[in-house]
Order: structure tokens, then sequence, then C-alpha cells
């Protein structure tokens, strides 16, 4: 799960170019909207653009991705849960 969550965080920093960030710098259980990453609406497009990509996972219901992305940590347990890829 270390390693996933780790490969995410570096996903995460390519797919929006978040230039000045390690994966280290990316708390796994800190939000991803609003006091955390401050992330927005096209930042989320992005992160299902990601998770389809790179794991299969494809998002039936958009309200779905609010608690999907919640943090890394949780990302992580959805994509362990569901990956095709």
């Amino acid at each position: 799960m270390d390693e996933l969550i780790y490969k995410l965080k570096q996903e995460i920093i390519e797919a929006l170019n978040l230039e000045d960030m390690t994966p280290e710098d990316i708390d796994e259980n800190a939000s991803l909207f609003g006091e955390g990453l401050g992330l927005d609406s096209i930042d989320a497009l992005e992160l299902i653009v990601l998770m389809e990509k790179n794991y299969g996972i494809k998002l039936q219901d958009p309200t779905q991705g609010k608690e999907i992305f919640k943090s890394v940590k949780v990302m992580a347990e959805f994509i362990q849960k569901n990956r095709t890829k």
C-alpha cells in the first residue's frame, strides 16, 4: 500500500503540474481540496482521468469523487479495491 501511495503522489504532482512539490510534501491523510492540497474542480477532473488511464477505474457517478478524493490514502484504498490494470 505504501508503494501505491507514493506512486499516486508522484502521478498527482505530474498530472496537476505541481512543479514545486515532491511526494514527501504531500500528507497522505490531508484533504486534497480546500485546506489541504488546495485543489479545485478542474484538478478533480484531472484526477478522474488519471484513475481511468493508469488504473482502469471509471467513475460512473461524479459524486463518488467527493468521497474518493478525500485524501491520497483514501484514493489508494479505492484503487487497490477497484483497479483493473
